[in-house]
């Protein structure tokens, strides 16, 4: 599996703040045996949000882009709107997992606008800008991005049969 960690923030990308969230989402990353073919910098815009997403999916071909930064209700948090304007399918229960799972640290958790879903064969998703709550997200969903992304490519769901009559096969 490859990934890609996108940090969406204006101070990072003008260079007056260091992008501290990014390198510890990619150690996270490789820990778990998760290849990390970069890490970029993005402003908070929503065209090059979208322009970056779009060529990482269609052209670099990662199999996940985890984005973090721009997911609360400032003005210029847009990641969840370019996002959900460049994904063929929305995976909701990520980003409700997420945020379930981080209310057991803060309260202001639930005020993470953060989305998740499929464009072609990439896992896309959003979370916190900040250190610790990213850490907290990523945490939350680590033990299902490998399936997540063996069912992008065709696999089957877990526990299903390889169609000799168990008990989810279909009956034709």
């Amino acid at each position: 599996m490859k990934a890609v960690v996108l940090t969406i923030s204006d101070r990072c990308y003008r260079g007056e703040s260091p992008d501290e969230t990014g390198p510890r989402l990619r150690e996270m990353l490789l820990k778990a045996d998760i290849g990390v073919a970069e890490i970029l910098v993005v402003p908070d815009e929503v065209e090059k949000i979208k322009t970056e997403i779009v060529r990482l999916t269609d052209q670099v071909g990662v199999d996940v882009v985890i984005t973090n930064g721009g997911t609360g209700f400032g003005p210029r948090d847009v990641t969840p709107e370019a996002t959900d304007a460049v994904l063929h399918r929305r995976a909701p229960g990520l980003a409700e997992a997420m945020r379930l799972g981080s209310l057991a640290h803060t309260p202001y958790a639930m005020l993470s606008r953060g989305t998740a879903g499929v464009r072609d064969k990439t896992l896309i998703v959003n979370l916190p800008g900040s250190p610790r709550g990213a850490t907290e997200c990523l945490e939350i969903i680590l033990p299902v991005l490998d399936h997540a992304v063996k069912m992008i490519a065709g696999g089957q769901h877990r526990g299903e049969d390889d169609g000799d009559g168990g008990s989810n096969s279909k009956a034709v």
